[in-house]
């Protein structure tokens, strides 16, 4: 009798990757700035702190590398801070608002060229 992983090799090992990815655990940026933070402060050495979270050293380190960068960057001014919904939804109302006064603006001063070239041909 052959067993089922004889007849076709590699599978027990798809399996296992297949449930190691299903079981991933998703860190929140909340938790990952805590973990980098944790790391920074230097009371447990790199490998402890991952270690005691669960999580793979090249992972740490990526995440720290991500955070400082961005710090970087935010220091040097590059990164433009997000707009909530409702800083949104105000700059939309405000730029309807001042299109609408920009047609009604040309529109006037349209029809005051209008008028200023019949006023002018009656003259002549």
């Amino acid at each position: 009798m052959t067993d089922r992983n004889e007849r076709r090799p590699g599978s027990a090992d798809k399996t296992v990757r297949d449930i190691r990815r299903a079981t991933r655990r998703k860190f929140s940026a909340e938790e990952k700035i805590r973990i980098v933070l944790e790391g920074l402060r230097g009371e447990e050495t790199s490998a402890e702190l991952c270690r005691k979270e669960g999580i793979n050293q090249n992972l740490y380190y990526r995440w720290s590398k991500d955070f400082l960068e961005a710090g970087k960057k935010r220091l040097a001014g590059d990164a433009m801070r997000e707009a909530t919904s409702d800083e949104v939804k105000g700059l939309r109302v405000e730029a309807r608002q001042l299109k609408e006064a920009l047609a009604e603006v040309t529109l006037e001063n349209r029809l005051l060229k209008k008028s200023v070239i019949a006023d002018g041909e009656g003259i002549e």
